[in-house]
């Protein structure tokens, strides 16, 4: 395992003691937390905009979408817990 520095001032680290105590964790074990938590959220918003990129190259291709009033309407249905059909893809051009 390697072993990085971090210079922090001295507000933040301040911030950190005392969150972490509340937290019952070292200063050491939070930071290394919130690291991991911003690395994933990270990657996930990455694998997001891929994804989205990756949907909108198919659509152009071809020539298909969804409506967005279905789209809402389905959402809501199944957020509802109440039996939804899902959308059908249609020609957009």
């Amino acid at each position: 395992m390697g072993t990085t520095s971090l210079k922090l001032s001295d507000r933040l680290r301040k911030r950190v003691t005392r969150l972490a105590k509340k937290e019952g964790v070292t200063p050491h074990a939070f930071m290394v937390q919130a690291i991991e938590a911003r690395a994933d959220s990270e990657e996930q918003r990455r694998a997001f905009l891929e994804d989205a990129l990756e949907a909108e190259a198919e659509m152009e291709t071809s020539g298909q979408g969804f409506a967005m009033a279905d789209v809402h309407a389905w959402l809501e249905a199944k957020a509802a817990g109440k039996p939804a059909r899902r959308p059908k893809a249609r020609a957009w051009r």
